[in-house]
């Protein structure tokens, strides 16, 4: 069990459509987790769809961005899971604790093979039927993300 304090933290590795982004900027705003984008982007930062998916929440928002993967994991710390399609381990058969980052790929192709190969041990998938590829984006946020907040008992929250 780690003794630091549970913080959550959304990867976004290429992110291709602003309004899942949006979404997903809204739900770290209601939870306190952080948003981590890695370029390239698939749009403007203050595209009107990326803020208006977001709402009156980027005020509230604690957001950080990377040219590359490689700069993403030299500067960040913790613990990573990759969520897949390609992977048998279920996101709700692993402990969150402490300094907790959900990476995500993007839409149209999830991560890339050679990061989830580079992490079989953490890679993740969220439970679907076999006949369908996945959820959309933002909803595997915040479905990863509620599940992190039940197994610690939902901290700070009312």
């Amino acid at each position: 069990m780690s003794d630091t304090p549970l913080h959550i933290n959304i990867v976004l590795h290429e992110p291709e459509i602003p309004q899942n982004t949006g979404n997903i900027a809204r739900t770290c705003a209601v939870v306190g987790a952080s948003l981590h984008l890695i370029e390239p982007l698939g749009f403007v930062i203050d595209s009107a769809k990326l803020k208006r998916a977001g709402l009156d929440y980027w005020d509230k928002l604690d957001v950080h961005r990377y040219s590359s993967i490689e700069e993403f994991f030299e500067k960040t710390h913790g613990e990573y899971f990759f969520f897949t399609s390609k992977t048998k381990k279920s996101f709700a058969d692993v402990s969150y604790k402490g300094e907790v980052y959900l990476i995500f790929g993007k839409e149209t192709k999830g991560l890339p093979k050679e990061l989830l190969d580079a992490h079989p041990d953490t890679s993740v998938r969220i439970p679907m039927r076999n006949s369908l590829r996945c959820l959309n984006l933002s909803n595997a946020c915040a479905v990863a993300v509620y599940e992190v907040l039940r197994q610690n008992l939902y901290p700070d929250m009312i």
